[in-house]
């Protein structure tokens, strides 16, 4: 991935919100790991949010929960804000 897909995905998922379910209306990095796990078990969505959502699953995994704090920081939830 280069630099300026890296920088895509991350404007992305700083704007990205949950669209449906439990978790509507909340940014993809808050949403816990136990409901991404059921996700990858009963399949991801498709497009953008599935792999968006695949990321954020595979950084709390990895323990890199912390890297999406500069994102809880400046995020200002606006519908206008969603891709």
């Amino acid at each position: 991935m280069s630099d300026d897909q890296a920088a895509a995905e991350w404007e992305k998922l700083r704007k990205w919100l949950m669209p449906f379910g439990r978790f509507k209306g909340r940014h993809l990095y808050e949403i816990p790991a136990e409901y991404l796990c059921w996700f990858e078990q009963r399949g991801w969505p498709e497009g953008d949010l599935g792999r968006l959502l695949q990321i954020v699953l595979e950084a709390k995994r990895q323990g890199a929960d912390h890297a999406f704090d500069p994102l809880r920081k400046s995020s200002v939830r606006s519908p206008d804000d969603q891709a």
